[in-house]
């Protein structure tokens, strides 16, 4: 991306980079299930949504890196693999260029960020790249991506309201304060998935084809919601008759979804 012209050069057994990159694999859900609301909003309520994306080329000059690290937005996914756009031009490899259609497997991932507000959400390379700078430095960072990443070492994965800190209080290093309950209870269940309850058994009632309508790709609206970890969405939808055993095109039932991300609620859901 066009903020990010910089190249960050790191051995590929760098056991901090690869602990970042694991656990945006492991939190990777919670990036789904924002994106997953994000389509449903009639008015966008993210700023910026991207994955970076391990790539690899077999055939660079000798010497050169056959991996690069790149970011893809635009983004897609079944559970199985990730879809989008690459949004990079590599400076080594060959076999892919800035704004290629790509298919990568999961275990590419290497990061993920969304940003609400100008506030960013996971980011675990990039804030482990920003704690080895100069406070200078991080500055220049975030002023050259255009949002706040906030502390390296407190990395944040689902959006919790906060009251603002006021100029003051930026002045003297205070922090915005974040419920530690509400956190929980966002990680738990996203604030829409909640609200959108009432709304969604009218819905149904006045059309009940939502509850086995597949989309253009063959999944219904369980599978969709399984695979985000919406467990009030499942449950509804359940109540309202929809079939746990269909599968996708690609062969997973609802708590095959459900169960590649560790929705454990959702899970607990369709297996009964």
């Amino acid at each position: 991306m066009s903020e990010e012209e910089n190249i960050v050069l790191y051995q590929s057994d760098d056991p901090d980079m690869v602990k970042a990159s694991q656990q945006a694999r492991k939190t990777f859900k919670y990036f789904w299930r924002e994106l997953s609301w994000e389509c449903r909003r009639i008015i966008p309520g993210l700023d910026f949504a991207a994955v970076k994306v391990a790539f690899h080329d077999p055939d660079v000059a000798p010497g050169d890196p056959d991996t690069e690290h790149m970011w893809v937005n635009g983004i897609d996914c079944n559970g199985r693999e990730i879809m989008g756009t690459l949004n990079n031009d590599p400076e080594w490899l060959t076999n892919v260029k800035d704004g290629d259609q790509i298919c990568e497997p999961m275990s590419a991932i290497s990061d993920w960020i969304f940003a609400v507000r100008g506030r960013a959400y996971g980011g675990y390379t990039v804030n482990l790249i920003r704690s080895r700078m100069s406070s200078s430095q991080q500055r220049a960072h975030d002023q050259a991506w255009g949002m706040d990443f906030g502390d390296p070492d407190e990395i944040e994965v689902v959006y919790v309201p906060t009251e603002p800190v006021g100029f003051l209080g930026r002045l003297f290093g205070k922090k915005p304060v974040i419920d530690p309950e509400v956190r929980k209870q966002n990680m738990l269940e996203h604030p829409m998935c909640i609200n959108m309850g009432e709304s969604l058994e009218a819905a149904l009632q006045e059309s009940r084809e939502m509850v086995t309508d597949t989309d253009e790709e063959g999944w219904t609206m369980l599978h969709r919601d399984a695979l985000a970890g919406n467990a009030t969405v499942v449950k509804i939808l359940l109540e309202h008759g929809a079939d746990p055993t269909l599968k996708t095109p690609e062969g997973d039932t609802p708590y095959d979804l459900a169960r590649r991300f560790g929705w454990k609620h959702v899970m607990k859901l369709l297996a009964n």
